[in-house]
């Protein structure tokens, strides 16, 4: 009783801060103030359009390029990011080659951004030049409806969320979003979440897609220390879902059809490392767990997988496959009387909150610098499940 007791005040406590952190970073985009506009080099036009470079997809070849194009002015509510690190998601790729539909090309792909601010808007209290921050899936929202003003913009009442890149913007000069494998990045400030000193922006980056897509989840499940979670497919996803749930006291039990993952996921944590070469492999552990997180991006044969969990217990799905269609079997899940459910990043307050959480308990993502122009040969390998865990694009090689 006590524990629950214990519980209960976390989970109300996190519930405030998020909807006050929420309600302040609204709130602050909406103050008028002495104007601070200003960057690292000079004093600029309001005006001016910002240019930049990146690697971009021309065609949905799932092939990268140079390109040079131009970012909007920096406005009132907006500051410009200096990009250091950007970290390849499988979603860039997905994306890129049309699998979840038709896309506008050239269109540069990244939603995991992290660097140094060099410019703020007049309005901009969140952040001042020289700051550290980082941008994840979205760039902005309505933020006045009932979810953004909760500290859940990705569910937008309005359907105003901006996603980060190749989502129909009047305000970019390419139609489009433009993301973060490129030089430097405009966002309403409200959108970038800081990126405290005791980590390197090289590990706090896959943090903004990786990190809050599978910590908002595993938060909701409110699972108490030693309840058994189970973590399927382990990838750039899958990797901070078993160390974010062993550093919350979880013993975790991780699932991969890779036999070379197997080592390395006892070693981020799992109490068990579970090689699923054969949906059979999953039946010793039928009932077992208390819940599970998938982050697997493909058709695989979800009912195996729910299976491993306590009748009535949830299964989260995370991993987007092609189509984001993922075919089920009806009565093989009703067969587990299992909760079956999905999950979508999380808030900008979540976001920041996931951050620092990581932050402060070395809570780090297993990351592979890469130089711009490897960034065809690095998809390559993440279609493979070559990647260990994350390659990030060190952007001064652009």
């Amino acid at each position: 009783m006590e524990n629950n007791k214990k519980m209960n005040s976390i989970h109300s406590s996190r519930r405030r801060f998020i909807q006050q952190t929420a309600m302040a970073g609204t709130g602050l985009i909406l103050m008028q103030h002495t104007p601070v506009f200003s960057q690292s080099n000079g004093i600029r036009k309001m005006t001016d359009k910002i240019k930049s470079k990146g690697y971009a997809a021309k065609d949905a070849s799932g092939t990268l390029s140079p390109w040079e194009f131009e970012r909007r002015p920096v406005g009132d509510n907006d500051i410009l990011i200096d990009i250091k690190y950007a970290s390849i998601c499988h979603s860039d790729i997905h994306q890129m080659k049309g699998d979840w539909g038709p896309q506008q090309y050239p269109q540069v792909p990244g939603h995991e951004i992290a660097g140094i601010v060099t410019a703020v808007g007049r309005n901009v209290t969140k952040f001042k030049v020289g700051d550290r921050a980082g941008v994840g899936c979205m760039v902005d929202s309505c933020l006045r409806c009932d979810s953004c003003n909760h500290g859940e913009e990705q569910f937008c009442d309005n359907h105003a969320t901006l996603f980060t890149y190749g989502y129909p913007d009047k305000a970019s000069p390419s139609g489009i979003t433009q993301g973060g494998y490129s030089n430097n990045i405009v966002v309403r400030d409200h959108f970038a979440v800081h990126i405290p000193g005791h980590i390197s922006l090289q590990e706090a980056v896959p943090l903004l897609c990786a990190g809050i897509t599978t910590y908002s989840p595993l938060m909701r499940a409110n699972f108490k220390r030693g309840d058994k979670i189970g973590v399927a497919g382990i990838g750039g996803l899958g990797h901070l879902a078993i160390k974010i749930a062993v550093a919350k006291g979880a013993d975790v039990y991780a699932f991969t059809t890779s036999p070379g993952k197997i080592k390395d996921a006892l070693a981020f944590g799992a109490k068990e490392a579970v090689l699923v070469d054969n949906t059979s492999k999953l039946a010793q552990y039928k009932g077992k767990l208390d819940y599970m997180i998938s982050t697997i991006p493909a058709q695989y044969d979800v009912a195996a997988y729910a299976s491993a969990v306590k009748r009535g217990g949830f299964y989260t799905q995370v991993g987007m496959p092609v189509g984001f269609q993922l075919a089920l079997s009806n009565i093989g899940l009703a067969n587990t009387g299992v909760n079956f459910n999905a999950s979508l990043i999380g808030g900008i307050p979540e976001t920041q909150e996931v951050v620092y959480y990581c932050a402060d308990n070395k809570v780090l993502p297993q990351v592979q610098i890469i130089n711009a122009a490897e960034v065809n040969d690095a998809w390559e390998k993440v279609i493979a499940k070559q990647a260990r865990y994350r390659f990030v694009i060190d952007t001064a090689t652009l």
